[in-house]
């Protein structure tokens, strides 16, 4: 997240009634309905816009452009091919290197289910399986998509979702983060705070520049460094994690130590005890 845009080196997905105080810039960029976008959008493939969408900004598409009924674009549109619905606003113009189709796009949803039929009517069961897999797995190494859930609000101040909250490995973030619940990938760095009602957890060397409060448990990796104060019903946290402010958890602290030299928890206190008993011989 950079001052004025969001950066993905993948696709972004934004869901329908969306207020996004950034641009985009993606490699493909597909927006549902009722969006609302304050900045540009920039797309190395195509960009696709549902009904109702405002973009207050430009939209370079290299690759196509499909804009619903009812959009409105209060910069200038680039594209090469460019599918247009009824009653599409661009305050300053469009350069279009390819066709003009005045009609009313597919919505984004009925396009993927209208390609995922016509795939299972071709017999290709592989492909569905990796189509969809492709879509929605988070779990994927290959999978680079940013997945904006419905009604989410992103800008300088919030990231607010009513949904869980899944961050990737490497991401740079500007914001509070307000969610269900959180879960953060390895060598993230969050310019704000966290505030769940479920549990939070981050992977190895984060750093949160704020503090964390959740209703339920907060569990920190190697690591990882805040720089606030941590609230939660219980807390895991790695020793080689700093909190720089208090840490307050109703049902308690644990610290998570590494094995020394191998050696397991019971074998640790098996030596220590016989070290006590010969002192006590």
């Amino acid at each position: 997240m950079e001052e004025r845009s969001i950066l993905v080196d993948g696709d972004i997905l934004v869901g329908n009634y969306v207020e996004l105080g950034f641009g985009l810039i993606a490699k493909t960029v597909v927006a549902g309905e009722h969006v609302k976008i304050v900045g540009n959008i920039i797309s190395e493939n195509d960009v696709r816009i549902d009904m109702w969408s405002e973009i207050t900004g430009e939209v370079r598409a290299k690759a196509d452009a499909y804009l619903g009924e009812f959009v409105k674009i209060n910069g200038k549109l680039i594209s090469g091919n460019l599918d247009v619905g009824n009653n599409v606003q661009i305050s300053e113009g469009y350069d279009v290197k390819g066709w003009i189709e005045v009609r009313n796009p597919l919505p984004v949803f009925m396009f993927i289910f209208f390609y995922l039929m016509a795939l299972m009517r071709l017999g290709s069961e592989e492909e569905v399986e990796k189509a969809l897999e492709e879509l929605f797995s988070e779990d994927s190494a290959s999978a680079k998509i940013m997945s904006i859930p419905n009604r989410s609000k992103i800008d300088l101040e919030t990231i607010r979702t009513a949904s869980h909250a899944f961050i990737g490995n490497h991401c740079r973030l500007l914001g509070n983060i307000r969610a269900r619940s959180a879960s953060i990938g390895n060598h993230v760095t969050l310019f704000g705070s966290i505030r769940t009602a479920g549990a939070v957890k981050t992977g190895k060397g984060c750093i949160i520049h704020g503090n964390i409060e959740s209703k339920d448990k907060v569990i920190l990796s190697r690591n990882c460094r805040i720089l606030g104060k941590i609230t939660a019903d219980s807390i895991i946290v790695h020793e080689s994690s700093k909190i720089d402010g208090n840490m307050v958890a109703a049902n308690g602290i644990i610290i998570e130590r590494d094995d020394l030299e191998g050696f397991n928890d019971l074998e640790i206190r098996l030596f220590y005890g016989f070290l006590m008993l010969e002192d006590f011989l």
